[in-house]
């Protein structure tokens, strides 16, 4: 089942570069709990509950105030219940045209082939630099 959870965010980074974001929300289980790292610029809903929780949080936001944000994965990591992604964010902020490149760290737990509970980890201090 590990293998499958590790596709399954693998499978999401990829809908997230084509803009599919219908993919992404149907990987998460309705009760999902999704924590943006403390200190970041989306954790005000933290935790967000439910797949239109992170909808409306978390991926509209990017989308209306970024230009071109990637998340770029160098690997995924079976642990488990948890799958770990890492890599790198990158995007311009429209409302003042900086450029943010920062690392992240994303766990995903999984329960039944859902994912059940989302952390982020990654260098708050520069996005908060970027739009400021």
């Amino acid at each position: 089942m590990s293998q499958q959870n590790v596709d399954t965010v693998q499978g999401m980074y990829n809908a997230f570069a084509t803009g599919d974001i219908p993919t992404i929300l149907a990987a998460l289980d309705p009760q999902v709990e999704w924590w943006e790292a403390e200190n970041f610029i989306y954790d005000d809903g933290n935790p967000y509950v439910g797949p239109e929780a992170v909808l409306q949080g978390v991926f509209m936001r990017i989308g209306t105030e970024w230009e071109g944000f990637a998340v770029t994965p160098k690997e995924v990591l079976d642990a488990g219940d948890t799958a770990i992604g890492h890599g790198y964010y990158s995007g311009t902020y429209k409302k003042n045209g900086k450029h943010a490149k920062a690392q992240f760290a994303h766990f995903f737990t999984f329960r039944d082939g859902k994912i059940v509970r989302f952390q982020q980890y990654t260098d708050t201090a520069q996005f908060k630099q970027v739009i400021a």
